[in-house]
């Protein structure tokens, strides 16, 4: 794990001096700031016909207003953990260095983690600002964020997973981008589809998953949903890298 530890902190540290990162959360800031005006006005205005007296629960997974962004950021962010190393020749380097594949992958994806932590953690003065002009149901607040973990762990797994089998960083960020889309596609066939279909569909659904937790829900079904596919696409991530190495 001290290995795992070394490789997460270098990772973090190449990341925080490159341009990409203030690039990254200024989009991000701003994104979010735009939406969080958009919904704030709209719940102003419909209060009575939408039945809730802030925007909150929408901000956190009620509007396709969430969901767009993590099509973009999560390969942005998860593109250069591997692919990266590749284009630049450091992979070969580290690979050669006492360390085993697993620390390289729970690194990297450590990594990942402190980065979708890093890009909410502002969010949580749209929370303040509510509460210095309404109610707020801080439960509620807490499960949304509980929720976005999961889901970032999730997203993350499979970002890193498509790094590692992408040999460019624009590969990478194309083949997290479309499944991720995919994925997100197949939730919405719960509005569609009847039967065993539409129960599988919800189950998958990314939608359902925030709307439960912004609505205070903690859905165990969502989270053993999200750590079966981080777990999965982290374990595949190592064995690609082995294949690798062993190659």
């Amino acid at each position: 794990m001290r290995t795992a530890w070394v490789v997460l902190k270098r990772e973090l540290s190449s990341f925080f001096v490159s341009p990409l990162a203030y690039v990254v959360l200024t989009s991000w800031l701003v994104w979010n700031g735009v939406v969080f005006w958009v919904l704030a006005e709209f719940y102003s205005r419909n209060a009575v016909s939408s039945g809730a007296s802030n925007p909150l629960s929408g901000f956190f997974g009620g509007s396709a207003l969430f969901f767009i962004p993590l099509l973009v950021f999560v390969p942005v962010l998860t593109m250069r953990l591997v692919a990266g190393e590749k284009q630049s020749g450091t992979l070969e380097t580290l690979m050669t260095a006492p360390v085993s594949e697993a620390s390289v992958i729970l690194g990297k994806y450590g990594a990942g983690l402190v980065m979708w932590c890093t890009l909410w953690l502002p969010t949580l003065v749209y929370a303040w600002i509510m509460s210095q002009h309404g109610s707020v149901d801080w439960g509620a607040i807490e499960a949304s964020y509980f929720g976005i973990f999961f889901l970032g762990a999730y997203f993350m797994a499979i970002g890193l997973l498509m790094s590692v089998l992408a040999p460019t960083q624009i590969i990478a960020a194309v083949l997290s981008f479309v499944t991720i889309g995919v994925l997100f596609t197949i939730g919405i066939g719960e509005f569609v589809l009847d039967g065993v279909a539409r129960e599988v569909c919800a189950y998958l659904s990314m939608w359902g998953h925030m709307q439960s937790f912004s609505k205070g829900v903690v859905d165990t079904r969502y989270l053993v949903f999200d750590l079966s596919v981080a777990v999965l696409a982290v374990g595949l991530s190592i064995g690609a890298l082995k294949a690798r190495r062993a190659g």
